[in-house]
């Protein structure tokens, strides 16, 4: 089975506090700012990134890849360094679509996805649900109506058979909705699939149980990885227009939370939020 597993490169989401927003100059309006942030792949693109890795492989001889995973972002040259961390976890091989992040929307993403897939001809398009910078939601979904595959979103677990089609367990609101896939396709994960028992592939031994949560690459495939192919592409060579169709006009804090107030007793409390806050 061949996969192809896009990531991103996201602000640490541990430092959201960092997050400023500067004011603006010359006339132009304000913009996000991201110096002093530390950068790391989305979370949900490590999950999918994890179950690929699970998908092509025998879980007691992790080394021997029977498949091939090929991971791809979208980014500057900075992003190198988020494509051989995949690299040393297990990945193949790495694409980098050379583009800043102020070129790109997710409609823009999905088209050239789609023209990369043309070109690689994977089986599966495996994606975490959603990015936690913009939280869009959108890409795996376009993504798929563009290539006309079926698509599964909210996978929380994930069960291979025979590479030709995937039963998949994905969240809905009050429980979880079984359904059952033929290749290709394009399928969103979410944490749940990193669990010991997330994903479950024919060459795995039934007994075996990974270890809760993404893998970890040792020092020595982290060396390795730098000999691995990376490939650098423009949106031109995929024969997409860098046109998207989002621009972001200005950012805003939210307003700052007024202070609270006490009150001495239930009746108080019950009269302040029917009369003032207005919801009761």
């Amino acid at each position: 089975m061949k996969i192809l597993v896009p990531l991103k490169r996201v602000a640490d989401p541990e430092n959201a506090n960092k997050v400023k927003i500067a004011a603006p100059a010359g006339g132009l309006a304000p913009k996000i700012e991201t110096t002093g942030l530390e950068w790391k792949p989305n979370p949900f693109d490590e999950y999918a990134l994890e179950a690929a890795l699970r998908l092509t492989e025998n879980g007691t001889a992790v080394k021997a890849r029977l498949g091939e995973v090929i991971v791809v972002t979208f980014g500057p040259a900075e992003c190198d360094q988020t494509l051989r961390g995949a690299l040393a976890t297990g990945a193949d091989r790495a694409i980098r679509v050379d583009v800043t992040d102020d070129q790109l929307d997710g409609d823009l993403v999905a088209r050239a996805l789609a023209k990369l897939v043309d070109q690689v001809k994977p089986d599966l398009v495996l994606m975490g649900k959603q990015t936690v910078d913009s939280d869009s939601n959108q890409v795996a979904q376009l993504l798929a109506a563009y290539l006309g595959w079926p698509q599964v979103t909210f996978a929380a677990n994930i069960v291979n058979e025979d590479n030709k089609a995937l039963k998949i367990g994905r969240v809905a609101d009050g429980g979880q909705i079984n359904v059952r896939v033929q290749l290709p396709a394009v399928v969103n994960v979410e944490d749940r699939v990193v669990n010991p028992k997330g994903v479950t592939s024919p060459p795995t031994p039934a007994t075996h149980k990974y270890a809760d949560g993404v893998r970890f690459a040792p020092l020595p495939a982290i060396m390795q990885a730098k000999k691995k192919p990376l490939e650098v592409k423009k949106l031109a060579d995929l024969g997409v227009e860098a046109a998207p169709k989002v621009k972001y006009l200005g950012y805003e804090a939210p307003p700052a939370r007024k202070a609270g107030v006490k009150v001495k007793t239930v009746a108080e409390l019950v009269d302040k939020l029917k009369n003032e806050a207005k919801v009761l």
